[in-house]
């Protein structure tokens, strides 16, 4: 029988042992988690979105595994009960030069095969969402909303009923290969496999690192910052509207979102965490501190995105410059309609020479896989990356 050990129990973990034990006689299967529960980090600390694969360059991995993964999503919540909605979003253009990125989102869309693309101008997307403002949008309709917390526990019971095990409390403290297999020594008990897959998030560079793998890219965390609207507010957001990139800017930019569970979120933010795990601006890790500001690509990063850096810590520390922001989609909106929400931190995979890795980035070796790069939409597409790995294992 063929063994694989499956290390993090988050959405990508969870999605990999499913599909390995999918139609796969004789495979033992066991995920380890060093977290109580699974799904307690990067997959249940975020927007709660389902993309569709509108950003991503046609013909990258991102694009293929983000269109595949909201159609293999959405049929798994379904068959789940899992609470999902398809409620559609806009991109929201509000000035001239946004307009020709506009055009090319819709071209990337279109290339990536994404259904039911519209060009919206300002009065067709006050149609859609009457408080928005803007000179024309992109409304993509395949996406939605989901209770990514809720997707995690079945397809932990999934795994079970399989014929896996789901080992949680059990953090990885040694990797070593032991002739033809991998010994993995966890606070949970040891475990031997004839193959590892690396899954760890905010920590996969230094599980691959404690695998022999040099850690050419490092992972540094951005904690997201949320807001929530007043409920005597949230009619002002009908479903979930976006800007239009900057260029300059690596993320997405501050959004307002629908929950699944009720009510409106808005942002999230990008400031430097200082803690793989800082879900506060008070959680402080020396480790992981200084796995950041030693790293030269860090400096490098913040010497090529100085404005960047400076509106987003001015954002963090300032409801009213975070309000200022959404208020280029919402003009209504006012500060005192916002409350504290949550947070997120993001594992976003960076180079030495300070760019950040904007594909998703998976590095396979003899009986080992190691994701080095699985930022958003990576909760939508869990199930199609797990089943990419699965065939990759296999082959």
């Amino acid at each position: 029988m063929r063994s694989v050990v499956v290390i993090g129990g988050g959405l990508v973990g969870l999605g990999t042992a499913y599909r390995l034990l999918q139609g796969r006689s004789g495979i033992a299967v066991t995920l380890v988690e060093k977290e109580p529960s699974v799904g307690m980090h990067q997959s249940t600390h975020n927007s709660g979105v389902l993309h569709a694969g509108l950003y991503y360059a046609p013909g990258s991995i991102k694009a293929r595994l983000a269109v595949a993964g909201i159609r293999q999503m959405i049929e798994f919540c379904r068959k789940e009960g899992v609470p999902h909605e398809t409620c559609g979003k806009l991109v929201v253009a509000t000035a001239p030069e946004e307009l020709p990125r506009l055009e090319e989102l819709l071209r990337r869309g279109t290339s990536n095969g994404l259904q039911g693309l519209r060009r919206l101008d300002a009065t067709a997307l006050r149609a859609v969402e009457p408080c928005a403002a803007g000179l024309a949008a992109v409304h993509v309709p395949e996406e939605g909303i989901v209770d990514y917390a809720a997707v995690c526990d079945r397809l932990s019971a999934r795994i079970q009923e399989g014929g896996g095990r789901v080992v949680t409390g059990a953090k990885v403290e040694q990797l070593k290969r032991a002739g033809a297999e991998w010994a993995v020594q966890t606070t949970a008990g040891d475990f031997t496999a004839d193959a590892v897959v690396n899954c760890a998030g905010l920590h996969c560079d230094r599980v691959a690192q404690m695998a022999g793998e040099r850690r050419e890219v490092r992972i540094i965390p951005f904690r997201g910052e949320y807001y929530t609207l007043r409920a005597s507010r949230s009619s002002l957001v009908r479903n979930l509207i976006y800007p239009v990139p900057a260029p300059e800017f690596p993320f997405l930019g501050v959004h307002f979102t629908r929950r699944i569970q009720g009510g409106i979120e808005a942002g999230p933010n990008a400031v430097l965490a200082f803690a793989r795990e800082g879900y506060r601006r008070t959680q402080v890790s020396a480790r992981d501190l200084w796995d950041a500001l030693l790293f030269p690509g860090f400096w490098r990063f913040l010497r090529r995105h100085p404005a960047m850096v400076r509106t987003e810590l001015a954002q963090s520390l300032s409801r009213k410059r975070f309000c200022r922001s959404l208020q280029r989609l919402v003009p209504d909106l006012r500060a005192d309609d916002l409350t504290p929400g949550g947070s997120g931190v993001r594992a976003q995979a960076m180079t030495p020479g300070g760019e950040l890795v904007q594909d998703f980035r998976i590095i396979e070796r003899d009986n080992a896989l190691h994701v080095l790069n699985a930022p958003s939409p990576a909760a939508t597409a869990a199930l199609a990356i797990g089943e990419r790995i699965a065939k990759r294992l296999e082959g």
